[in-house]
C-alpha cells in the first residue's frame, strides 16, 4: 500500500499548494518569455524537465494533460512536443498502473465473479484493441482508464503499447495547436482548448478508433464462423 499512499500524498500536497493552477493557458501566457528563453538556452534540460513534469502530473492524476500537451508544442514545436507528451504521459500512466495493480488489483480480481468476471476476462483478452479505442477517443478521464486497467488485470505490455499508440493522434493535434499559440498570444486573443476539437478532428479520431476495433471484430467473426 505504501506506493499508492505516497502518490496520493504527493497529489494532495500539489493540490494544497495550488500547483495545478500553474497548468493553465494564463500561466503559460504570463511566463512565455522566461520559458522561451530557458528552452533556447537549455533545450535538452528543458525537455527533460517537461518530460518529468508531465509524467509526475499523470502519475498523481493532476488535471491539465491537454494543456501540458499544448505547452509542449508551444515550447518545442509540433513533432518534439508531441513526442515528449506521448513519452511523459505513458511513463506517468504506467507508474500509476503498476502502483494500483500492486495495491488493489489482485485483491479486487479475486472478488470479481459472474458476469463482471466474464466482462473483465473479455477485456483482458482483447485489451490492446479496447485500450486503443479508449485512448484515441477519451470517453472516460485518463486516470480512470489507468486505474480500470490495473483492476482488470490488463497485461503490462498491452497497456504500455495501447497507451503510447492511442495517445499519439491527440498529442499531435494539440501539439500542433501549441506550435501556433504564440501568434494567438501576440494578437491578445483568448484561447480555449474546446475550439481545437472541430467536427473534422473528432471525425478523424472516431475513424481511428473504428480501425482499432477491426482486429477484435474479425476475431469474433472468425470464432463464430468456426463454431
Amino acid at each position: 500500500m505504501l506506493p499508492i499512499v505516497a502518490l496520493a500524498l504527493v497529489g494532495a500536497f500539489a493540490l494544497a499548494l495550488d500547483l495545478h493552477h500553474l497548468i493553465s493557458f494564463d500561466a503559460l501566457k504570463e511566463h512565455r518569455a522566461a520559458l522561451a528563453d530557458f528552452v533556447a538556452a537549455h533545450r535538452g534540460l528543458a525537455a527533460l524537465a517537461y518530460l518529468g513534469a508531465y509524467a509526475a502530473a499523470i502519475a498523481v492524476s493532476l488535471p491539465g494533460a491537454l494543456i501540458l500537451t499544448v505547452t509542449g508544442g508551444f515550447l518545442f514545436g509540433t513533432a518534439t512536443g508531441a513526442a515528449l507528451a506521448v513519452v511523459g504521459a505513458t511513463i506517468g500512466a504506467t507508474i500509476l498502473f503498476l502502483v494500483a495493480r500492486t495495491a488493489f488489483g489482485d485483491a479486487l480480481r479475486a472478488r470479481v465473479g459472474g458476469a463482471a468476471g466474464r466482462m473483465a476476462e473479455g477485456f483482458r483478452r482483447d485489451a490492446l484493441s479496447y485500450l486503443l479505442v479508449l485512448r484515441i477517443v477519451p470517453l472516460f478521464p485518463f486516470f480512470v482508464v489507468n486505474l480500470a486497467c490495473a483492476f482488470l488485470g490488463v497485461p503490462l505490455r498491452a497497456y504500455v503499447i495501447g497507451t503510447a499508440l492511442g495517445i499519439v493522434p491527440g498529442s499531435v493535434v494539440y501539439a500542433s495547436v501549441g506550435a501556433g499559440l504564440g501568434s494567438v498570444f501576440d494578437r491578445g486573443e483568448s484561447f480555449s482548448a474546446k475550439g481545437v476539437l472541430t467536427p473534422e478532428v473528432i471525425g478523424a479520431l472516431l475513424g481511428l478508433a473504428a480501425l482499432a476495433l477491426v482486429p477484435l471484430v474479425y476475431r469474433r467473426w472468425s470464432t463464430r464462423a468456426e463454431g
